[in-house]
């Protein structure tokens, strides 16, 4: 039996946004994961930038393994030709079996429900419930006010400075690549 790919997790919007940046980080993803032989794992929508890291992700012959919702599988558009897709009862319990998954977690441009991903899995990682990589490619800068957001909470006393150690922020794809190869090795 052949081994089990690494996996990135990849949680990003469910819309393309307003700067094409953003769509040309999500296909330069989904090559990028295709080309390192891992796993694709996100939210099996075929909208939006999830759609184009999958799109891609396919087209470079990468796997490709989603979750979704059964109560969003119409408004996202549920991509029925993945490698693998798991169709959940809800919201949390898509979130579980995405992080389950994967070996990584990488967020892309996105809005508030790629901000509450992000967080309980920075919110886990603060707890100690796991290890695994945290990246935010900030395409165009799009990150940088949450960095700063982070910044503000440990300044503020509400969290340790070590939790900056928790989120390492990219600005490209190489840099993604670099990052996730060095922490997938």
């Amino acid at each position: 039996m052949p081994a089990m790919p690494r996996s990135v997790c990849v949680f990003c919007g469910s819309r393309v946004g307003r700067n094409p940046a953003y769509a040309q980080a999500a296909e330069d993803t989904g090559r990028a994961i295709a080309a390192e032989g891992w796993r694709l794992v996100y939210g099996a929508g075929d909208v939006g930038l999830m759609g184009r890291v999958a799109r891609a992700t396919q087209e470079a012959g990468g796997q490709t393994f989603g979750v979704i919702p059964l109560h969003l599988f119409e408004r996202e558009v549920g991509k029925r030709d993945l490698s693998t897709l798991i169709v959940t009862e809800n919201m949390h319990e898509r979130k579980k079996v995405m992080f389950m998954n994967s070996d990584a977690i990488v967020v892309l441009p996105g809005g508030a429900g790629s901000l509450d991903e992000f967080f309980e899995v920075l919110t886990w990682r603060q707890l100690g419930l796991h290890e695994k990589p945290i990246l935010l490619l900030s395409a165009n800068g799009f990150w940088e006010p949450l960095s700063g957001l982070i910044d503000h909470f440990i300044a503020e006393g509400f969290a340790d400075p070590g939790l900056r150690d928790f989120v390492h922020v990219v600005a490209d794809i190489p840099a993604l690549t670099a990052a996730l190869r060095a922490a997938l090795s």
